[in-house]
């Protein structure tokens, strides 16, 4: 069993959180809303910013819409990035700019942690 953190609970990330869950993962979450509620209903732990997410997770995914999101999520006072320790990884999943993208790799690297391009399609029936 990880320690997954999971930020960005929408179409995509509310089914794809869920399996994490499903397949016994710890899953701390940020941004639960009443679309999402039922990820803690079934063990997911909601947290009160990013930051926070980061800290307790040992992977962090990333699934939202667009660059200035991520950079927000990453990059923010209360950010993925203030939370991160040594050894960690994060996952982004969102369709954004690939220039950006190594921008952020380079910035997480520096923290002594990994970060993983992997961007989705599939709308909310390739999550399901």
């Amino acid at each position: 069993m990880s320690k997954i953190g999971f930020i960005g609970l929408g179409i995509m990330g509310v089914p794809m959180a869920g399996h994490l869950l499903a397949g016994g993962h710890e899953l701390y979450l940020y941004r639960v809303k009443p679309r999402s509620r039922s990820l803690v209903d079934q063990g997911g732990i909601a947290c009160l910013s990013s930051k926070e997410v980061a800290q307790k997770a040992e992977v962090v995914i990333i699934m939202v819409p667009d660059t200035p999101d991520v950079a927000e999520v990453l990059f923010a006072e209360n950010g993925v990035a203030a939370g991160l320790s040594a050894g960690k990884v994060v996952v982004d999943m969102s369709s954004i700019s690939p220039i950006e993208t190594k921008e952020f790799a380079r910035k997480i690297a520096v923290l002594g942690c990994d970060y993983l391009d992997a961007p989705v399609s599939g709308g909310e029936v390739g999550a399901k």
